[in-house]
């Protein structure tokens, strides 16, 4: 048995430090690089391939929606066609600065408000897709695992693109399988052995368990860390190691 973690990382800017990426990419396998709109900027791209590189860790493409003051969380009204072309833009600047530095671009993660629009919404989910696989139909979508996997899977997969479905040990879950929203008390898992615990229940008993309680079933080949909790290196550690002393290995979401 196999699971990737992953990281969203790159997401400083200017004079603005964010997450701890130098520490926490020694525990993922793959990381997900923010490309100017939500975060990020040039040089902060430039020196994130480069730190994956060296780590021999996977690298993606994070685009968000143009909302740098919002961090990428608000949403906006764009029309699947914007959202296109928001893609394009962002994934094509990260693979110039991945091909630059000889590293293959492995997946495209959407962020924030944009990455929970597309949870359902199938318009969405077929423009990402489209605009994905006219740059390289060997990206990986990735997308939020839930009750609806199967219908997102198949639109992609109509566009030749495959998806791969991520859960969050490091978040808190509501009882239909969406992620309770940041403002609400205890939306964010703060402490290492519960997210560790999460997260390999949710690797080999493919669930959940939702904020009041229940069990919630969830499908996911990839979990996410958030590199910005302040907890985000130990929790990383915390949940590499309890899942590979259940023999469990960390592998990136496709190999090189």
């Amino acid at each position: 048995m196999q699971i990737d973690l992953n990281c969203d990382m790159g997401e400083s800017f200017g004079a603005y430090t964010l997450g701890r990426d130098e520490e926490i990419i020694a525990s993922v396998s793959s990381v997900s690089i923010a490309c100017g709109f939500h975060a990020g900027d040039p040089g902060v791209m430039r020196r994130t391939v480069r730190l994956a590189r060296e780590h021999g860790v996977a690298v993606g493409a994070h685009p968000g929606l143009p909302d740098l003051l919002g961090f990428g969380r608000r949403d906006m009204a764009c029309s699947p066609e914007e959202v296109a072309d928001y893609l394009t833009y962002q994934i094509g600047a990260l693979q110039a600065f991945c091909t630059a530095q000889g590293v293959a671009l492995r997946h495209v993660k959407p962020h924030g408000a944009l990455y929970n629009r597309a949870a359902g919404d199938g318009q969405l989910v077929r423009a990402m897709a489209q605009a994905i696989a006219r740059i390289d139909r060997d990206l990986l979508l990735v997308g939020l695992a839930g009750q609806d996997n199967s219908r997102m899977e198949a639109l992609a997969a109509e566009e030749g693109i495959a998806m791969v479905f991520e859960a969050f040990p490091d978040r808190a879950y509501t009882p239909e399988g969406t992620l309770v929203p940041r403002h609400l008390p205890g939306a964010v898992i703060h402490d290492p052995a519960t997210a560790a615990v999460r997260a390999l229940r949710t690797v080999t008993e493919g669930v959940v368990e939702a904020i009041d309680g229940r069990l919630v079933p969830l499908v996911a080949q990839t979990l996410c860390i958030h590199g910005d909790n302040p907890q985000g290196v130990a929790l990383a550690a915390a949940i590499r190691a309890h899942l590979q002393a259940a023999g469990i290995a960390v592998r990136p979401m496709r190999p090189a």
